[in-house]
C-alpha cells in the first residue's frame, strides 16, 4: 500500500484526473481537456492499468462529489458508509479508464500498434460502453467538458459528445507522444503523423463549427411561447402531505404571474411537481385544470401515477399534459429509472436497502410515447433521462419536434451537479437540431436553442420563471438518423484487437 502511494505513475496519474476535472461544470475550464491526460500518456506504459485506474478514480471522486450529498441528506445514510460507496461507485467507473490505457498498451506491446491508433478509439469505445453497462451511468463524459465552447461542439450532430470525446483523446496523445520524443532528447521517430492527424482533424471540427452556427439553425417557422416554472420546493418538504396546498399555489401563483406578463402556449412544470396523484382528482387536481382555463395555455407537469393490473399496482414517474380546455391530452411514463433513487435493483434479495424518494414504492419503466399538442408532439424527458443520447434521439425519430427535460435537481443541494446536468441536456439540443426546454424545481431551468445557445436560464434555489418564443420541429443529421454508430464500430474493433492478443492471455 505504501509503494503505491509513494510511486511516481500514481500522483502523475492522479495530476490528469484533477486536471480534466476542472474542465467539467463547475469551474469549467474546457481548454485543459485538451492537455489534461498528457500526464497520464507520459507514464501509462510503466503502469497501463494502475495509471488509468488512478487517474479515473481521481477524476470521478472530483466530478462526482455530491453524489454523498444525496446519499446522506436524503438517503439518511451515515458518512461513513456514504464515503464507503461513493468510493466504490468512482472505483467502478476508473475500471473503464484503466481498461482503456491497459489494452492501448497491450496492443503497442504485442502488435506495435501506436497509441494514436488506438487509446481514442478504446477510449470511446468504452465510454459507449458505460452508457449500458449496469443500467448505465454515461455522467462526466469527456466531450461534454466542451459543453461551453459553442464552436467545438456542432460536430455532435455528427457523431454525438462521443466525437468530441475522441477529438480529445487524440490531441492528447498526440502532445504526449510529442513531448516523449523530446524528454528522449529526440531518440525515437517524431510522432509527425499522429500530430498532423491531430491538427486537421481539429481544424474541420471547428471550421465546421463556424459554418453551422452561421446558418441560423435555430429558425423555425412555427413557435410556442413557452413558460418554465421554478417553484424551488425543498426536496425534505416536497412529499410531506400537509404542504400540498402550498406546492400547488407556488405553482398556480407562478404561472399566473408569467401569464400577466406574456401570452402564453404552453406553461411546464418541473419533475414531481405535484406530490400526489392526479389521476385521483379532488380539489387540488381540480385547482391545477382550473389553471388551463385561467391561462389560457397547455400544461405540461410531473408528477406520480399509478396503473392496476389485476391485482398488481405499478407506480410510474410521469408527466401530464393538459390542453387549454381542461382536456387530458396524454401522459408520459419515465423509461430509464435510477437504480437506488427510483427502484432497487434486485430488490426480492435486497429486502434490507431501501430507495432514496420517499412516499412511492419501487417505480416501472414506461414506454417512448411523444404527447401530442396542436399537430406537433412533446418528447418529454424526466430528469436522469436526459443523460442518454439514445432516448433524446428515439423521440426527435418519433416525431417529437420539441425536447421537455422535466427535473428535480433539489437532491444534488448546491454543488456543481446541476449545472454539469444542465451540460448534457446541451448536447440533447445540438445532438438532434431540436429546442429544449427544461423545468428544474430548484434549478437549474434553461431554453437551449437547437445550436446549443442557452437563451435563459435560471439561478438555484430560487423560485422563477422564464418565457421564450421555442421553435418547433427537428432538423435530424446525421446522428439522428444513424445513431451511434461510430463508437458501436469502435466497440467492434476493439473486440477483433483484443482476440488478436488472445494467445498471450494463455
Amino acid at each position: 500500500m505504501r509503494r503505491f502511494f509513494t510511486d511516481s505513475v500514481t500522483w502523475v496519474s492522479a495530476l490528469s484526473g484533477l486536471l480534466l476535472a476542472s474542465a467539467f461544470p463547475r469551474p469549467d475550464f474546457p481548454l485543459v481537456a485538451w492537455f489534461g491526460l498528457v500526464p497520464l500518456i507520459l507514464v501509462m506504459r510503466q503502469r497501463p492499468f494502475k495509471s488509468g485506474f488512478v487517474a479515473g478514480l481521481v477524476f470521478f471522486v472530483a466530478v462526482l462529489y455530491w453524489v454523498n450529498i444525496v446519499m446522506t441528506s436524503y438517503g439518511h445514510l451515515p458518512l461513513a458508509l456514504s464515503l464507503v460507496l461513493y468510493l466504490l461507485l468512482a472505483g467502478y467507473l476508473a475500471l473503464f479508464w484503466g481498461t482503456a490505457t491497459w489494452a492501448a498498451c497491450r496492443l503497442k506491446e504485442f502488435k506495435n500498434y501506436s497509441f494514436a491508433l488506438t487509446l481514442p478509439v478504446l477510449w470511446v469505445a468504452l465510454e459507449f460502453l458505460r452508457e449500458f453497462a449496469l443500467t448505465g451511468f454515461p455522467w462526466a463524459t469527456l466531450g461534454y467538458s466542451q459543453q461551453g465552447w459553442l464552436t467545438v461542439i456542432q460536430s455532435a450532430d455528427l457523431f454525438g459528445v462521443y466525437g468530441v470525446s475522441f477529438l480529445l483523446v487524440l490531441t492528447n496523445v498526440a502532445l504526449g507522444e510529442c513531448l516523449l520524443t523530446w524528454k528522449q532528447k529526440l531518440s525515437r521517430p517524431f510522432p509527425l503523423r499522429p500530430l498532423l492527424t491531430a491538427i486537421v482533424l481539429v481544424c474541420l471540427n471547428y471550421g465546421y463549427g463556424h459554418w453551422c452556427l452561421s446558418q441560423n439553425l435555430d429558425d423555425r417557422p412555427d413557435q410556442l411561447r413557452t413558460v418554465v416554472v421554478q417553484g424551488n420546493i425543498p426536496q425534505d418538504l416536497k412529499w410531506h402531505p400537509d404542504n400540498q396546498l402550498h406546492t400547488v399555489q407556488v405553482y398556480r401563483d407562478l404561472s399566473l404571474r408569467a401569464e400577466r406578463d406574456v401570452a402564453t402556449d404552453l406553461l411546464i412544470w418541473p419533475e414531481a411537481a405535484l406530490p400526489f396523484y392526479f389521476q385521483d382528482g379532488g380539489k387540488l387536481s381540480e385547482s391545477v385544470l382550473s389553471l388551463t382555463d385561467e391561462t389560457g395555455a397547455a400544461l405540461l407537469f410531473g408528477g406520480p401515477a399509478y396503473r392496476r393490473e389485476t391485482e398488481k399496482v405499478t407506480y410510474l414517474n410521469s408527466a401530464f399534459l393538459l390542453s387549454a380546455e381542461k382536456k387530458r391530452l396524454g401522459r408520459s411514463d419515465k423509461i430509464h429509472l435510477v437504480p437506488f433513487g427510483e427502484y432497487v435493483p434486485l430488490g426480492r434479495f435486497l429486502p434490507f436497502i431501501n430507495k432514496l424518494v420517499v412516499g412511492i414504492g419501487d417505480f416501472s419503466p414506461g414506454d417512448i410515447k411523444p404527447l401530442p399538442l396542436n399537430g406537433h408532439h412533446l418528447g418529454v424527458l424526466v430528469c436522469y433521462e436526459v443523460v442518454f443520447p439514445e432516448l433524446a434521439r428515439e423521440y426527435v425519430r418519433q416525431g417529437s419536434d420539441l425536447l421537455v427535460n422535466i427535473t428535480n435537481d433539489a437532491w444534488f443541494g448546491d454543488s456543481s451537479a446541476p449545472w454539469q446536468h444542465l451540460a448534457m441536456a446541451r448536447f440533447r439540443a445540438i445532438e438532434n437540431r431540436v429546442w429544449v426546454a427544461r423545468a428544474a424545481n430548484t434549478g437549474v431551468s434553461a431554453f437551449i436553442s437547437p445550436s446549443g445557445i442557452i437563451l435563459q436560464q435560471s439561478q438555484l434555489f430560487e423560485a422563477s420563471y422564464l418565457t421564450a418564443k421555442v421553435g418547433l420541429g427537428a432538423r435530424p443529421g446525421f446522428y439522428t438518423r444513424m445513431g451511434d454508430l461510430v463508437p458501436s464500430a469502435f466497440l467492434l474493433v476493439c473486440v477483433v484487437w483484443l482476440i488478436q492478443t488472445r494467445r498471450r492471455f494463455i
